[in-house]
């Protein structure tokens, strides 16, 4: 039976509706503040950290994201920790929880298909996200000027607004991962534990069990042994499998792009430093050049994923 009309009508509706329930929750609110603190705390102890060098320091504005301060690290690291957590908390529950209601036939039982209904919650979400790392980067820049009192640069400008770009495609992976574990398991709980598994995985886990995997794939020769140092091959193999970690992808992302010294994410090799001034930095279009490879896979990811929870969701029943 063909359908009458787009797939795609309603999505507005959908997505102001979603986004009004987002931003109005208590759930977000907690979200919000446990980000809001944790930023503050970090950010404090970087710019009594950098005030010293404002005057020597042609990029201090990106150092607000990028210095550490013990025990807290980084701003970036922190958003890298804490972005999947909002994303979760916000797509754990968006679909089962509709069934839970026995609201979802009722939905669909108006002139609505669930393509749009689906897109509607996903883009709710994302909207969401965007709109609490604009907050944060207003925050961000606003400290720096009121505390450090220079203003910032316009490449500096373009860094950082580039770096909002890249965590809001890290935001939209676990988004979409949420999303697709709402819609395979009907309790709420169950997708949520799921979720936060795989998170736990991908960020804690996966990155000391990749050298291991990599080195059961790829065994270091004997010269190598002997130095003592992993071998070329076993180095490829152990990046190219951490890179399945879209928390690796991230923060080679914002190391590129933060940092405009570096001149490679992986290893150094003597032909890459040739002609090179030690210490001087990279123009954008170079450090892009550099992390495009972790963006498109990030961006791959979030459509990977959407168009693996939309297959599912078509071939579901619905009906209560």
């Amino acid at each position: 039976m063909q359908r009458e009309g787009s797939p795609w009508h309603g999505v507005e509706t959908v997505t102001v509706k979603e986004l009004a329930d987002h931003l109005s929750s208590a759930r977000m609110r907690i979200l919000e503040w446990l980000i809001v603190l944790t930023a503050a705390a970090s950010l404090y102890g970087v710019v009594q950290q950098i005030r010293s060098t404002t005057a020597s320091d042609p990029f201090i504005f990106l150092r607000l994201f990028t210095a550490a301060q013990a025990p807290l690290p980084s701003f970036a690291s922190l958003l890298g920790f804490l972005i999947p957590l909002v994303a979760i908390g916000l797509g754990f529950d968006a679909i089962n929880s509709e069934y839970n209601r026995r609201t979802l036939s009722r939905i669909l039982s108006q002139p609505i298909y669930r393509d749009a209904l689906l897109l509607g919650k996903f883009l709710a979400g994302l909207g969401t996200l965007a709109i609490c790392l604009i907050t944060l980067w207003l925050l961000v820049i606003g400290t720096g000027l009121l505390l450090l009192g220079v203003p910032p640069s316009g490449e500096e400008i373009a860094r950082s607004l580039l770096f909002l770009v890249v965590a809001l495609a890290y935001a939209g992976v676990w988004l979409a991962v949420a999303m697709l574990l709402s819609i395979v398991f009907r309790s709420p709980a169950t997708s949520a534990l799921a979720a936060l598994g795989l998170w736990l995985l991908f960020t804690m886990l996966w990155p000391m069990l990749a050298p291991a995997v990599a080195q059961a794939i790829a065994p270091p020769d004997p010269v190598s042994l002997m130095l003592g140092q992993p071998s070329l091959e076993t180095m490829q193999w152990e990046q190219a499998l951490g890179r399945i970690s879209p928390t690796r992808l991230f923060g080679e992302a914002v190391v590129g792009l933060l940092n405009p010294g570096t001149r490679t994410l992986g290893p150094l090799f003597m032909d890459q430093l040739e002609g090179a001034v030690m210490g001087s930095p990279l123009p954008l279009g170079q450090s892009l050049g550099i992390i495009w490879p972790q963006a498109v896979g990030l961006i791959a990811g979030v459509i990977l994923l959407f168009a693996l929870g939309y297959v599912v969701f078509q071939r579901q029943e619905v009906r209560a």
